[in-house]
């Protein structure tokens, strides 16, 4: 989960300073107070309830990408807040374009992603009236209200600067997500003086407990072999995550939002089957900004829900959101800031533990072991080491939910935080491509690639057209084995052999993409993909590359996710 630091320094130095006073239209208002709050881009399609919206877009100097359907303008900004851990706009119409947009909104509220969602309503004398005007929802605001962080609607212009101040406010305090902020109709197209005030979207942030971060270091220096899991709430934090990890000899560990928090390639930073080689050893876990998924839903039975631990080792969570206490109740919670809690943590500790050289040779050979079980994953094993080979160190990689995706939460070594841009737990089929066109708009100077199976990018296939008239220079491989392949894979399994929706009928993924105006190739090995990957990464242009993969030939990964077993296998 990630935390507000950086969020506040961010949103502080892009805040106008200040006010303006004039006559705006209510689009013109939303989006002057949106701009003073560090808004300068909107991934965005218009309709009649936001014309004034954005026709204030163009007037006010509001970088605009439009994309062919209102859910990847949210995954889009969902893309670039990820990747920068900066807010990022989206505007949909209402009704069902929000509804388009969903999706999107809950995959963000999963991953914590402060995303601002721009919109309009109908009327103001018809809400709740039930007329059927157009675009109307029952209640909108309760709608986006059960799906993301906070919904707020503008009923008055001169309120605008306050309600939008407060909706910055509650996007990036303690666990970011995202958050949407609606006019109606009249009231967006209607005139008024109002002052448009500094942005004021200040992260507020917990109190440490001091007392607790006594205990945790107590706690800590008398284990003997502990263990750091790191979420999203970490990516902030790599400094300090680090200085604990080697204060300790620790290995560190993630299983999707959190890696990267530190390189794989130090020698304490481990991938997830690493992790459990070393795991029935650990006696102290400390999950930094994580919900602790892995050990406790993936490396044990997971079936009936349990609000605690049901081993003995000692569990020390540190979150910015104290509800994660009381979903999953640790031996001592800390709610802070992650990067704070451990800096404190480090500096109490200092006196109190010994340098362990020999756990480092203890990780390294779980490291080595757990390469060497992986390589049974194929293809994707092979293909995966092309891209990590040619992606450089600082590129961003966004795996969508296929064959070679799942292979990736431990076959793909993650380098550096924010660059494997994940899902989260909403596991939301079709993400990638416009997720990865917004990581790519954000970073515009360093590589980006996406991943998908051939269902997946279906999805989102029209936002080639995108890619292309915006010249968004992000390479998406497809893997394409003509099937849904994990569905497939469990049908197959479960159910005598049947399947049932699985296989799938494709266009010819390089023609569609030259039809775009887009790069297109095709491979069937390593090797090849490994010459056209490279080349693709230096010409920075919009690119799609297709694996060709024959149907029910991928070997599952599924056996390094779960791992509920002990691990008889790493011996």
């Amino acid at each position: 989960m990630t935390d507000t630091t950086e969020l506040a320094q961010t949103a502080n130095h892009h805040s106008q300073q200040t006010a303006l006073d004039g006559v705006f239209t209510g689009g013109e208002a939303l989006v002057l107070a949106a701009k003073s709050n560090g808004i300068d881009q909107v991934f965005g399609i218009p309709g009649a309830q936001t014309y004034p919206l954005f026709d204030a877009f163009n007037r006010h100097s509001i970088e605009l990408i439009v994309p062919r359907h209102e859910q990847a303008a949210a995954y889009m900004a969902m893309g670039a807040a990820k990747s920068t851990g900066q807010p990022a706009a989206f505007s949909v119409v209402p009704g069902p374009g929000v509804l388009n947009a969903s999706a999107a909104l809950c995959t963000a509220m999963g991953n914590c992603s402060p995303v601002l969602c721009l919109t309009g309503n109908i009327p103001s004398s018809y809400l709740g009236v039930g007329r059927g005007q157009l675009h109307e929802l029952k209640d909108q605001l309760g709608t986006l209200r059960s799906i993301i962080k906070d919904a707020f609607r503008i009923d008055d212009l001169g309120s605008t600067s306050a309600t939008v101040n407060q909706a910055f406010r509650s996007m990036t305090s303690g666990r970011p997500g995202p958050v949407s902020v609606e006019m109606c109709w009249d009231t967006m197209a209607s005139s008024e003086a109002i002052t448009i005030s500094p942005g004021d979207g200040h992260a507020e942030q917990p109190r440490v407990d001091e007392d607790l971060i006594a205990a945790a270091a107590a706690a800590i220096a008398k284990s003997r072999k502990p263990m750091i899991m790191t979420g999203a709430g970490a990516q902030h934090a790599s400094r300090e995550v680090l200085a604990l990890a080697e204060l300790l000899d620790c290995p560190v560990t993630a299983f999707r939002s959190g890696r990267g928090v530190v390189s794989e390639h130090h020698d304490l930073g481990v991938s997830s089957v690493a992790a459990r080689i070393l795991w029935d050893e650990c006696d102290l876990l400390i999950g930094i900004g994580s919900r602790v998924e892995m050990p406790y839903l993936r490396w044990q039975p997971s079936e009936d829900y349990t609000d605690r631990p049901d081993d003995d080792r000692f569990l020390i969570r540190i979150d910015i959101d104290p509800l994660e206490m009381a979903r999953f109740r640790p031996d001592l919670g800390i709610v802070a800031d992650t990067a704070e809690a451990c800096e404190l943590l480090v500096n109490k500790l200092e006196k109190l533990v010994r340098k362990s050289p020999e756990r480092r040779d203890q990780i390294q050979a779980a490291k080595v072991r757990a390469q060497q079980l992986i390589q049974s994953v194929q293809p994707h094993v092979d293909y995966l080491k092309v891209i990590r080979d040619i992606l450089p160190a600082d590129g961003f990689f966004v795996p969508e939910l296929c064959q070679a995706g799942f292979t990736s939460f431990f076959g793909f070594p993650v380098l550096n935080p924010r660059t494997y841009v994940s899902e989260g737990f909403q596991g939301t089929l079709g993400f990638g491509y416009s997720t990865g066109l917004g990581v790519k708009v954000a970073n515009p100077d360093k590589a980006v690639i996406s991943i998908s199976g051939d269902g997946g990018l279906m999805f989102s296939i029209q936002e080639l057209a995108t890619a292309a008239a915006y010249d968004i220079g992000l390479i998406a491989i497809v893997f394409n084995n003509d099937s849904f392949g994990n569905v497939r894979r469990d049908q197959i399994d479960r159910f005598g052999g049947r399947t049932s929706g699985a296989d799938l009928v494709n266009p010819d993924f390089v023609d569609l993409a030259h039809s775009f105006g887009l790069s297109g190739f095709r491979v069937s090995r390593p090797s090849d993909l490994r010459k056209v990957l490279a080349r693709a990464v230096d010409e920075n242009k919009p690119t799609l590359i297709e694996v060709q993969v024959e149907r029910g030939s991928e070997a599952s990964p599924w056996s390094f996710i779960q791992m509920n077993d002990a691990p008889t296998w790493a011996a």
